[in-house]
C-alpha cells in the first residue's frame, strides 16, 4: 500500500459510522493489549464485532477438500502481549446470504491474508475465518467495510444475522420476494439503541411460503412468512423459538402484520425483551424464556402497548419507497437447455443442484460445499463465473452451500465444465449426502466430539453408494452437532445427532446422541426427540441401520418422521441398542479416538485416568434408571400422556442426581427434598457439576423444577423437561467422570509421591 494504512486508503470507501466503530474498536484492542481493559469488559466488546477465540486443541481441520494440519506452534502470534494464546475466529453477517461478485472477491483475499485461505458458510449464512489474529481485524474490518459488509453484532448479546430463503425473489411457492425486506430489517436493528440491552443473542428470520424450510423460521427467535391479504403484503410473525440445549417452538405473535408495521413491530418487541428479559442467569434469557414464562396473550399484549409508545421513525417505510424485487438482474437473456451430448456426471448433478426458477429459462445452481468450506481461489473463480452467468445473484443457505440464481438454462451445461474444473460440481446438494455439521472440536471451545470429522466419514461413504440408495432415503437431512447447543441444527433433521461422552474402563470414549424425527419442512415444524448415544465410531453405522429399517419398513408415501413414529420409539431404540456398545479397549483402541483425531479422547480438561472401581460401578447402575425413566417419559409425551411425560422426566432428573450423590453419601433417601438438599449441598454449591462452558445450567433444570412445578402441563412444558432431564444425565455423567479422573490422578500422584519417599 505504498505506506498508506487500509484506513486511510479506503477512507472515503466506507460508511462514516461503520467507519469510526471500527476506530473505536481499534481503540479498545490497544487498551486490552496494554491491560488497560478488563478482559470482560472487551470480551463483550469484540463479539459484537464478530470476533472470537478458539480451540486449538485438536490440529485438524477436514474440509471435504483438502486435509491439512494447523498446529499453533507453526503459527506464531503476533507482538509480546496478545490477547488470546491462539488467533481466533471471525464472523461476517451476510444478510439473507446475500452477495456480490466483488463482495466475494473481498472475502476471498482477506481468506488468503488474515486466515487460512477458507471461507465457512454457517447454518446461519453466515462467513467465518478461522485462525485470525486480534491484531489484524480492524484492518478486516475495514476492507469489509469498503465492499458493504460489517461485522457488527455478528456475535454477542445482540441482533445476529438476519436469514431468509436463498431462493428468495426467485421460488414459485412464495407469496412475494422477502429479500429487501430482510435488509431493511438488518439495516433498521443494526446498532439500534433499542436492541443494545438484551441478555442473550436475538436471530431473526424470513421465508416466503409457509410449507417449505428453508427459512425455518419455527426455531427462531423472530420469524416473518410471507403473506398476502386482499393484494396487500405483509407477515404472519412468529416469536419465541430457539433450538439451543431445550428447544421451543415459536408462536404466533401476529397472523398478518401489513409491510409498514413490520418494522415497528419488531422494535416494540425489541424493546419488551429487553426490558423483561432475564439479565442475571443467561441460561433463561433468551426470548424464548420469556415468551413461555408470559404466555404468549400477555406476551402480545405488551408488544402492542409498547408499539403505542414509540416515536415516529420515517425509516419504518422508506425502504418501501424504492425496493428490488429480486436483487439484481440477470446477465443474459433466457433460453432453454438444448438437447445433445453432455459430458460425464452432468446428468447427476442436474438432478440433485439444479431447480427451475419462476422466471421461465432461468434456472438456480446449488454449490454443494463439502462442510460449508470453500477456498479463496475457488471463491475467487466463483465470483467471475457469477458476472459470466449469474449477475449479483449470488446466496449462502443454512445447509452451508451457495447458490447461484438466474442462470439461463441454455448455460447449464457449460457452466458444469467450469464448476468442475474448479471443484464445485459436487452432485448430492439437499440429499442425505448434503450433511450439515457445526465446527465442533475442530476449533469451537464448545465442541464436546467431533461433529465434522463425522459428518466428512458421513459424507464419503454416502457419497460412494449414493446411485444405489432409493429416492426416499436420498431425500433425508442429517445433522451434526459437536455438543447440545444446536449449532448444525440437529434438532430439524430426520436423523441428528449431539456430541457427547461416555467412560469406559477409566478412558474417555467420544459419544453422540441419536436425534430422530425433526421436520425439516413447514419452516421446522416440529423437533425430533433423543433416542440415546452412541459411541462415535458407530454412527455410520446407526445411519445404516436407520436408512436400511426405513427403506424396507416405510409404507407408500411415509416420510422419516411419520415412519419413527409409526414404529415407535421403543422398536427404534431396539434397533440402535447393538450400536451403543463399546468394545474393550485391547479388542478396537479405535473407539476410544474421535473422528479426525488419532489421539485418544479425553473428557473435559483432565487427562486420562484409570477406573475408581466400586464408586463407578454403583453410579453407572444407578443412573441406568434415570435413562430408562427418561425414555419412558419420551414414550409417554409420544402417547400424548403430558402430565406423566413431565413427572417422569423430573423423575429421572432426581435419580441421577440421587445416583451422583450415591458416591459420597451412600444412604441418601428417595424423597425429592433429600435428594435436592444433598446434590446442592455436595455437587451445585461446591460447583463440582459446573463444567467449564456450561457451568450450572444443566443443575439449574433440577433446582428450578424442583423449586417452581409449573401449573400447567401442555405439549410444549412437557417436551421441554423430557430435554432438560435428557441433559441433565447427561451432565451427570460429565460430572462423574471428571471426579473420578481426578480421583485416580490424585491417586496416582500420591503414589509416586510415597515410592520416591
Amino acid at each position: 500500500m505504498s505506506g498508506h494504512t487500509w484506513k486511510e486508503t479506503l477512507a472515503d470507501r466506507m460508511d462514516p459510522q461503520w467507519a469510526r466503530e471500527i476506530d473505536l474498536f481499534e481503540g479498545q484492542v490497544g487498551l486490552r493489549k496494554q491491560a488497560k481493559l478488563e478482559d470482560k469488559v472487551f470480551a463483550e466488546t469484540r463479539l459484537r464485532r464478530g470476533v472470537y477465540g478458539q480451540r486449538y486443541d485438536n490440529g485438524q481441520r477436514h474440509d471435504g477438500i483438502a486435509e491439512r494440519k494447523l498446529e499453533f506452534e507453526e503459527r506464531p502470534t503476533k507482538g509480546p502481549d496478545t490477547l488470546w494464546d491462539a488467533p481466533g475466529m471471525q464472523r461476517i453477517k451476510i444478510p439473507y446470504g446475500g452477495m456480490s461478485p466483488d463482495q466475494m472477491d473481498a472475502l476471498a483475499a482477506l481468506a488468503e491474508e488474515y486466515s487460512d485461505s477458507i471461507l465457512h458458510v454457517t447454518t446461519r449464512q453466515d462467513i467465518q475465518l478461522h485462525f485470525v489474529h486480534i491484531e489484524d481485524t480492524p484492518d478486516l474490518m475495514r476492507r469489509l467495510a469498503a465492499v458493504d459488509i460489517t461485522t457488527r453484532e455478528a456475535c454477542g448479546n445482540s441482533v445476529r444475522n438476519v436469514t431468509a430463503c436463498p431462493l428468495a425473489g426467485v421460488c414459485r411457492t412464495e407469496s412475494f420476494d422477502v429479500s429487501p425486506y430482510a435488509h431493511a430489517l438488518m439495516r433498521f436493528l443494526l446498532g439500534h439503541p433499542d436492541v443494545q440491552d438484551f441478555g442473550r443473542k436475538f436471530k431473526p428470520a424470513f421465508s416466503g411460503c409457509e410449507h417449505e424450510g428453508c427459512g425455518l423460521v419455527q426455531l427462531h427467535d423472530a420469524g416473518f412468512v410471507a403473506k398476502t391479504v386482499d393484494g396487500k403484503r405483509g407477515f404472519k410473525v412468529v416469536v419465541g423459538g430457539g433450538l439451543g440445549a431445550v428447544p421451543h417452538q415459536a408462536q404466533v405473535l401476529s397472523e398478518f402484520t401489513p409491510e409498514e408495521e413490520f418494522l415497528p413491530e419488531m422494535q416494540a418487541v425489541a424493546r419488551v425483551f429487553a426490558r423483561l428479559g432475564e439479565k442475571q442467569n443467561r441460561n433463561r434469557a433468551r426470548i424464548k424464556f420469556l415468551v413461555a414464562k408470559l404466555g404468549i396473550e400477555e406476551f402480545r399484549r405488551l408488544v402492542k402497548e409498547e408499539r403505542k409508545t414509540l416515536p415516529h421513525d420515517d425509516r419504518w417505510t422508506a425502504f418501501l419507497d424504492d425496493m428490488p424485487r429480486t436483487g439484481g438482474e440477470p446477465p443474459r437473456k433466457p433460453a432453454p437447455l438444448a438437447t445433445g451430448a453432455r459430458p460425464e456426471g452432468f446428468g447427476t448433478w442436474y438432478r440433485t443442484n439444479v431447480l427451475a426458477q419462476r422466471q421461465e429459462g432461468y434456472a438456480v445452481v446449488t454449490l454443494n460445499l463439502p462442510l460449508g468450506d470453500i477456498t479463496s481461489d475457488q471463491t475467487r473463480a466463483l465470483a467471475d463465473l457469477a458476472r459470466e452467468y449469474a449477475g449479483d445473484n449470488i446466496r449462502t443457505t443454512v445447509e452451508q452451500n451457495i447458490v447461484l440464481r438466474f442462470v439461463r438454462e441454455a448455460d447449464l451445461v457449460e457452466l458444469y465444465g467450469k464448476l468442475a474444473a474448479i471443484g464445485l460440481a459436487a452432485p448430492g446438494a439437499g440429499t442425505i449426502v448434503d450433511v450439515t455439521s457445526c465446527p465442533g472440536t475442530d476449533t469451537c471451545k464448545l465442541g464436546i466430539a467431533s461433529s465434522r470429522g463425522l459428518a466428512a466419514e458421513l459424507r464419503s461413504r454416502l457419497a460412494a453408494k449414493s446411485a444405489s440408495l432409493p429416492e426416499a432415503v436420498s431425500a433425508l437431512h442429517i445433522k451434526i452437532s459437536g455438543c447440545f447447543n444446536s449449532c448444525g441444527q440437529h434438532h430439524v433433521a430426520d436423523i441428528g445427532f449431539y456430541g457427547n461422552s461416555r467412560k469406559v474402563e477409566g478412558r474417555g470414549v467420544p459419544h453422540f446422541q441419536v436425534i430422530l424425527g425433526g421436520q425439516w419442512t413447514e419452516n421446522a415444524a416440529s423437533y425430533g426427540m433423543a433416542m440415546g448415544s452412541v459411541p462415535s465410531k458407530a454412527a455410520p453405522q446407526v445411519v445404516e441401520a436407520l436408512a436400511d429399517a426405513y427403506a424396507k419398513g416405510r409404507e407408500k408415501g411415509e416420510g422419516f418422521k411419520a415412519w419413527v413414529e409409526r414404529a415407535g420409539k421403543r422398536n427404534v431404540r431396539d434397533l440402535l441398542q447393538p450400536f451403543t456398545k463399546v468394545p474393550p479397549y485391547a479388542e478396537a483402541p479405535g473407539f476410544y479416538s474421535d473422528w479426525s483425531d488419532v489421539r485418544e479422547f479425553t473428557i473435559g480438561d483432565l487427562g486420562i485416568g484409570e477406573c475408581a472401581g466400586e464408586v463407578v460401578s454403583l453410579f453407572g447402575i444407578e443412573v441406568v434408571k434415570a435413562e430408562s425413566q427418561v425414555f419412558e417419559a419420551q414414550l409417554a409425551l409420544e402417547e400424548g400422556k403430558f402430565e406423566w411425560a413431565e413427572t417422569l422426566a423430573c423423575r429421572a432428573m432426581f435419580t441421577a442426581a440421587r445416583s451422583l450423590v450415591r458416591t459420597e453419601f451412600i444412604d441418601v433417601t428417595e424423597d425429592p427434598d433429600d435428594i435436592v438438599r444433598e446434590w446442592k449441598a455436595r455437587f451445585f454449591d461446591t460447583e463440582l457439576f459446573f463444567d467449564k462452558y456450561a457451568r450450572g445450567k444443566f443443575g439449574q433444570y433440577l433446582l428450578e423444577r424442583h423449586a417452581s412445578p409449573p401449573p400447567r402441563i401442555d405439549k410444549g412444558e412437557a417436551a421441554r423437561r423430557v430435554e432438560e432431564a435428557q441433559l441433565f444425565i447427561e451432565a451427570s455423567h460429565a460430572c462423574e467422570s471428571r471426579l473420578t479422573l481426578a480421583a485416580a490422578a490424585r491417586t496416582a500422584a500420591g503414589a509416586a509421591a510415597q515410592a520416591m519417599a
